[in-house]
């Protein structure tokens, strides 16, 4: 796999997250479910796409940016 697939992934895997933790009230239960529940995904997505440490950084930016990218979803959806 490639790089840019696994920032892809990440990315969409953490668009719901983030959609679910704007809802909720920061440093709830469920807001601190929604920021970690992903990272398991992410961690076995790291080591089985064969990438190494350093790939890390990025991984993390693609997770941050997925939960705010999930967040301004929730925020222009007409209520």
């Amino acid at each position: 796999m490639s790089i840019s697939g696994l920032l892809l992934i990440v990315f969409l895997l953490n668009l719901p997250f983030g959609y679910w933790r704007s809802g909720t009230t920061p440093f709830s239960r469920q807001w601190l479910l929604a920021i970690h529940i992903p990272v398991p995904f992410v961690i076995l997505l790291r080591v089985y796409s064969g990438l190494g440490w350093k790939t890390i950084p990025l991984l993390v930016l693609a997770d941050v940016a997925g939960q705010l990218a999930g967040g301004g979803i929730r925020k222009l959806k007409p209520r």
